[in-house]
């Protein structure tokens, strides 16, 4: 009856190990059912189980109870004995079961474990025979030993057991997995918040530099609020390296124990600032080491409470230029700054050092700027002004401004108007002292005769220097250009080359100069005829003061055709003196002459130049060398009218 209850008590185990198996999550609590239900049916007061891990030769003793031996810790893993050394490696290594008795374990001279009365140890095998572990139940009373019945029990056991622990083990190995992935997965999650923090704040320092955030003072507070988000910075310092002056300024300073720093500007070598800056590398000090610092002198003169509990600076650096320092500071226990916080630090202050940079670049680019736009604005200005001085002695030579650029006209013309001046001055005053005299009744006849001689002497001299200054201007007249309000209109090109010579005849009449023109009489422009004019003009009166000497016989070839494209060709030519190299260099320029004291004002070329480039819209080219003449090639479009209105339509 006995061995009945026996057998149902061990049938009821098997389905507790199978049902255990299928609703256990741990392989701990499993095992701890299993030697609850072993103990009902068999002695098992010292019982454990071991696991093997096949890749790294460890195990690990997940569940063991035993009344002399200490319980080791269940997720330790200690390197597997050979089967010399331990019961329970042979049992593994040999993939059997081991039976013994207190003398038979003496016999071995098992050098680990106490001695048991009886020892039964099975292996823990899986589905291809290969050994996981073992299983190990043993007793140190003699009385209480183990027959071949309990053996055979103990066997059957460890095999349920071993197929329970395969599923058990596969699960805890997903779990594991599981876990661990989950694990990764916080720390990735961490890290990628960790680094879109950084990547935020970074982008916050770039914006700093890219806007304008202020003062230093402005700049400095948001620099601190970034970087507060990433460590903890209830005592903040931005240092400032000035090169140019050897000093470091303090622009900003938030501290717990001091409301403001102690000093706001001192020089290169003192403080912890400096201490940094020299060695050029983020540093992390607690109190010891910075306290030791002071008592090695390697910190000169510090600055501020020396009683901190964490410290730690880094250097702003480009290219291993200073811009100075970053320094975070704990008065706190609980804040103590780790490596991580230090490197973090430095990648932080690195990056605030390219936006100073870039901050002190664009400052200088934006103050050069604006000097250029100052000097520009101040050249343009000079520019228009020339422009407009030019313009206006292009156009009126008659002005004062004209005489003061051109040598020698302006003394010529002010003598007359001083004179002028002079002669109105004294008729003025002889006019009132006649009123005085007719007012106080003695004006006589004597007195008004000499009063009308002095108004006909004054007369005369005025109308006389007037007129000479009226001459004056008309001798240059002649450069007055105005292409703004000469109109365009339609013109016979040979006809008017005809009138304009015509016009020119004055200026030819004595002179042994020919003028010989070869164009066709259906050519008909429709173009700024004062232009084409005042060119023709300025070419034969150059060529007369320039081209030949007074009595030098020469002759001026002038001929237009169309080409192509319906535009004019128009060559002008002479075979007087020519010019070299350098002359025909300054032909165009403005007031570049060759005979300024002989008639020359230096603008006949350069208004030729404008007007051909300009009013009519074409190019110029001329030849020249010394002894070969002067050759002016011109090329301009027929229809001026047509070729602007397509202009403005494009």
């Amino acid at each position: 009856m006995d061995r009945l209850h026996r057998l149902e008590a061990v049938q009821t185990m098997l389905l507790e190990i199978g049902q255990l198996s299928t609703t256990a999550s741990d392989i701990t609590e499993f095992i701890r059912a299993v030697h609850r239900e072993l103990g009902r049916i068999m002695y098992a007061a010292n019982f454990y189980v071991a696991l093997q891990d096949r890749e790294d030769g460890t195990v690990r003793f997940v569940y063991f109870v035993d009344e002399l031996d200490a319980t080791p810790d269940p997720e330790e893993r200690v390197t597997l004995a050979s089967a010399d050394e331990s019961p329970t490696a042979w049992v593994i290594l040999n993939r059997r079961r081991l039976v013994m008795t207190a003398s038979e374990h003496e016999t071995r001279a098992w050098g680990l474990g106490s001695t048991a009365e009886h020892w039964v140890g099975c292996p823990l095998l899986d589905q291809h025979h290969q050994t996981f572990g073992a299983i190990v139940i043993q007793s140190y009373d003699k009385e209480h030993t183990y027959g071949d019945e309990d053996i055979a029990l103990f066997t059957q056991i460890a095999n349920y057991v071993s197929v329970a622990l395969q599923g058990l083990q596969s699960m805890d190995r997903l779990e594991r997995a599981v876990q661990e992935r989950t694990a990764a997965l916080a720390h990735e999650v961490a890290e990628r918040a960790r680094a879109e923090a950084v990547q935020h704040a970074l982008y916050q320092i770039a914006n700093l530099s890219a806007g304008r955030a202020g003062d230093a003072e402005t700049l400095s507070a948001s620099l601190h609020r970034i970087i507060a988000e990433l460590i903890a910075a209830p005592n903040f310092l931005i240092a400032l390296y000035h090169p140019e002056t050897q000093e470091i300024s303090i622009p900003y300073f938030v501290d717990e124990k001091d409301a403001s720093a102690p000093v706001k500007r001192f020089r290169y070598g003192a403080g912890m600032s400096s201490y940094v800056l020299a060695r050029k590398q983020a540093m992390l000090h607690d109190r010891a080491s910075y306290l030791k610092l002071l008592e090695a002198g390697e910190i000169v003169e510090p600055h501020g409470s020396t009683d901190i509990c964490s410290w730690m600076g880094a250097p702003m650096l480009v290219h291993e230029q200073p811009y100075g320092v970053i320094i975070v500071q704990s008065y706190d226990p609980a804040i103590v700054y780790t490596q991580a916080d230090l490197d973090l630090l430095a990648f932080m202050a690195s990056h605030v050092a390219v936006a100073i940079a870039r901050m002190m670049a664009d400052r200088a680019i934006r103050k050069a700027k604006e000097r250029l736009e100052q000097q520009n604005a101040a050249l343009e200005t000079a520019l228009r002004q020339l422009e407009e001085a030019q313009s206006e002695m292009v156009r009126q030579e008659k002005l004062a401004s004209l005489g003061r650029l051109v040598a020698g006209v302006a003394h010529e013309i002010n003598t007359p108007l001083g004179i002028c001046v002079t002669a109105t001055s004294h008729l003025v005053q002889e006019l009132k002292l006649t009123r005085e005299e007719l007012a106080n009744g003695e004006m006589t006849e004597d007195s008004l005769g000499q009063f009308f001689d002095i108004v006909d002497q004054s007369l005369r001299i005025m109308t006389t220097n007037t007129q000479r200054a009226a001459a004056l201007v008309r001798s240059f007249k002649q450069v007055a250009v105005d292409q703004s309000s000469d109109e365009i209109r339609s013109f016979n090109l040979r006809t008017y080359l005809d009138e304009v010579l015509l016009s020119l005849q004055p200026k030819l009449k004595g002179r042994p100069v020919k003028v010989e023109v070869d164009c066709p009489k259906e050519v008909r422009m429709e173009s700024h005829a004062g232009a084409v004019s005042q060119i023709v003009t300025n070419m034969v009166v150059n060529s007369l003061v320039h081209g030949f000497e007074h009595e030098q016989a020469g002759k001026i070839r002038i001929s237009a055709h169309l080409d192509d494209e319906d535009h004019v060709v128009f060559d002008y030519s002479d075979d007087g003196v020519g010019m070299d190299e350098d002359t025909l260099a300054k032909l165009f320029d403005p007031f570049f002459t060759t005979k300024r004291g002989t008639g020359g004002s230096g603008l006949g070329a350069h208004i030729l130049y404008n007007l051909v480039t300009g009013a009519l819209g074409g190019t110029v080219r001329v030849v020249s060398s010394p002894g070969l003449g002067l050759h002016y090639h011109l090329r301009f479009p027929r229809n001026r009218r047509e070729q602007q209105e397509a202009a403005l339509a494009e």
